[in-house]
């Protein structure tokens, strides 16, 4: 007997389907050759520090570090979790061979890898590896099954990543918790959430420091168009008038006027976190949401694999792009084409290849996420959200380029220049896929696509503007002004802003060698990076001000607390990543990797207990952050806080089916939306929005 091993019960439903094990059994799928059973993701997880020595049980500073001779594993503690192990360990036991058929990435190897350890399986093992959930894509994967022992380089690199996690977290956590937390709050220390957390601290210190300087501005309207003077900024306000004076009653001359056409590319396919960047900014939706939407939509087949960094397809995606293109002409919203006239200027002809688009040599394990060319049924609207932000970036990288124009004037006011800029769009291109009305609930328009629309807290673009007719040589009255104006802070991070600081984080390490490793992984990887920042709100070391991500008293004087620059620098997470790649392409060796880091954390240890300043960091409590809250909306005038669009669209889902498991429904709670199935292994969870 064949067993499969999925990591869903709803995935391992769609290939039992396709492998013809028909038969319901408890906890698995049989026929043909074939069982067919599942986990609920983790089943499995490191030991925890008192299962290896009683010593370790209770919090103490002596028994820093804690490292382990030998690293182990053991099921988590959940009845349903010890139930569908136990006939996971059944079927493995007796089983002529196994097949993986778990998430095709890191820690789906990881998570499938141990509960075939904790099981004892001593068969052959071999590995699914797809990047859909189509039936096609499920028989050609069953058609192409590798052995196992081909992924042992994933598996090792996903293992030292885990037990690297565990040894910081762990000792840093108490060590930091004993020595400064005041035995009332935890001080939750990690490789990831540490230094994530310094970028907004580190941000709000240069906003709350940021001293406003004022500037003028010498400006002047000619033919109703303002034009700005070139010189720039005028420091003082005596400077700036003096031009204003050289400038009034004399007449304005256009100098020049000039002309480029230009082009504006597609904008690239998505990949995780420009997903979950684009969903925040455009519908409010937080990073956590995005993925259980975009992982729920993935296993009803619907679009490809979600949890990836690359924004390509593989050469050999091509000849299927027409089949996804003839799904999407198909799909309807309440009864309407949703992109049928937008598909049709593509057909009948090939499909332009681009670079941009198909570099094989660009991805790794799988490729960017597009449509499966399924035609999706019974959508939420928060699905419909994402996937027509999917659909229309797959539609538009096949148009062509933008072309426009850019006019330049610039004019003259006795010897003091000043210019204007306009743009007129000459062939819309791939923004008429972003032009055309939506129907139902999904309703951009080409001033705001989820490329262009502008968080509140960002600078906002100027709006293209067609200037009327210029010659050169031409003159007139105009009308100057003197405008004073202040410099500003950078903005506060918000949840697109922050994930985008993350992917980009290699900007803030010097070494050029671990900036580049950080080029491809940032701070954390994309799967991660949702779950990194719900840890910093559970922890209340952030909290939420509409949009803005702000530290609390609690986040600030952690990291101001921690000493040890490498702790909440980007450069660890960059020296991380470069040596987990390298162990994954056989190039690093583990046991090294395990080796210098133990030295690390001994060393972390000793600085942290030589200590003798006393120091404390302040506790922040549901309480505090509720208190909080009512002083807000007391501030505002009103007794209850008003929802905020992103609240009230999360609303809307309360009783719709789980965007995760299918099975159940969406409930809310006291802090938080969650499935009906949760008790069951479901792990959709959704904090409201603050």
């Amino acid at each position: 007997m064949v067993v499969c091993i999925a990591e869903k019960p709803s995935v391992a439903r769609d290939i039992a389907r396709i492998i013809g094990a028909n038969s319901q059994r408890d906890g698995y799928m049989e026929g043909n050759g074939y069982q067919v059973t599942w986990t609920f993701g983790h089943l499995c997880t490191l030991k925890e520090p008192h299962d290896y020595t009683p010593m370790w049980k209770a919090w103490s500073l002596s028994s820093l570090p804690m490292i382990p001779q030998r690293f182990g594993i053991k099921l988590i503690e959940d009845k349903g979790i010890q139930k569908q192990f136990a006939t996971i360990e059944r079927l493995m036991q007796s089983a002529d061979s196994i097949i993986n058929c778990g998430d095709a990435g890191q820690e789906g190897e990881l998570i499938q890898r141990w509960v075939m350890q904790k099981a004892q399986a001593r068969c052959p093992v071999k590995r699914l590896w797809i990047s859909s959930m189509t039936d096609e894509a499920i028989r050609e994967g069953f058609q192409q099954l590798k052995d196992q022992q081909e992924y042992q380089p994933l598996y090792l690199a996903g293992l030292s990543r885990a037990i690297g996690d565990w040894l910081l977290g762990m000792n840093a956590t108490r060590l930091y918790t004993l020595k400064y937390g005041q035995n009332r709050q935890v001080l939750s220390i990690g490789r990831v959430q540490t230094p994530t957390l310094a970028l907004i601290v580190n941000r709000q210190k240069e906003i709350d420091n940021f001293k406003p300087e004022p500037y003028w501005v010498l400006s002047t309207i000619y033919r109703d168009t303002l034009f700005t003077a070139t010189k720039g900024k005028f420091t003082s306000k005596e400077e700036g008038e003096r031009s204003f004076e050289t400038i009034k009653g004399k007449p304005f001359e256009v100098k020049k006027v000039e002309k480029k056409n230009g082009k504006e590319a597609p904008k690239q396919l998505y990949d995780l976190t420009s997903l979950q960047v684009d969903c925040n900014r455009k519908y409010g939706m937080s990073a956590e949401m995005t993925l259980n939407i975009i992982q729920a939509l993935y296993e009803r087949k619907l679009t490809t694999y979600p949890r990836v960094d690359t924004q390509y397809l593989s050469d050999d995606i091509y000849p299927k792009c027409p089949q996804v293109m003839n799904g999407l002409f198909l799909v309807k919203y309440s009864g309407t084409p949703a992109y049928a006239e937008l598909v049709r200027p593509l057909g009948g002809k090939a499909l332009p290849k681009s670079k941009r688009v198909f570099d094989t040599s660009k991805v790794t394990d799988h490729h960017a996420i597009i449509p499966t060319g399924v035609v999706p049924q019974g959508m939420s609207d928060m699905e419909r959200h994402v996937y027509d932000l999917i659909a229309r970036r797959f539609i538009s990288v096949f148009y062509p380029d933008c072309k426009f124009s850019t006019t330049t004037v610039l004019g003259e006011v006795d010897k003091i220049e000043f210019k204007v800029t306009g743009k007129e769009i000459l062939d819309p291109g791939w923004r008429a896929v972003y032009a055309q009305p939506q129907t139902a609930s999904v309703q951009p328009s080409l001033s705001a696509t989820a490329e262009t629309a502008p968080d509140d807290d960002e600078k906002k673009e100027d709006e293209e503007k067609t200037l009327p007719t210029f010659v050169k040589g031409e003159s007139g009255e105009h009308t100057p002004t003197l405008t004073e104006k202040q410099t500003t802070p950078p903005p506060y991070y918000n949840e697109a802003s922050l994930l985008r600081a993350m992917e980009t984080a290699g900007k803030f390490v010097e070494d050029e060698e671990l900036r580049a490793a950080m080029k491809e992984n940032g701070i954390g990887r994309p799967s991660s990076r949702a779950g990194i920042i719900e840890t910093l709100f559970k922890r209340h070391y952030i909290r939420r001000e509409k949009k803005r991500l702000v530290a609390t008293p609690t986040g600030i004087e952690l990291i101001d607390m921690i000493k040890e620059e490498l702790l909440k620098s980007c450069e660890l997470t960059g020296i991380w990543e470069k040596k987990l790649r390298d162990i994954e392409h056989k190039k690093y060796d583990p046991t090294q990797f395990l080796a210098e880091l133990k030295e690390q954390i001994t060393d972390i240890v000793n600085q942290v207990l030589a200590d003798n300043s006393n120091r404390r960091v302040a506790v922040t409590t549901d309480e505090d952050v509720k208190k909080k809250r009512r002083t807000k909306a007391a501030a505002s005038g009103s007794k209850t806080k008003k929802p905020t669009a992103a609240t009230q669209t999360e609303d809307s889902l309360v009783g719709k089916p789980c965007p995760v498991c299918g099975k159940g429904h969406i409930i809310k709670g006291k802090t938080a939306y969650g499935c009906s199935e949760w008790k069951n292994g479901c792990t959709f969870r959704q904090p409201f929005a603050q």
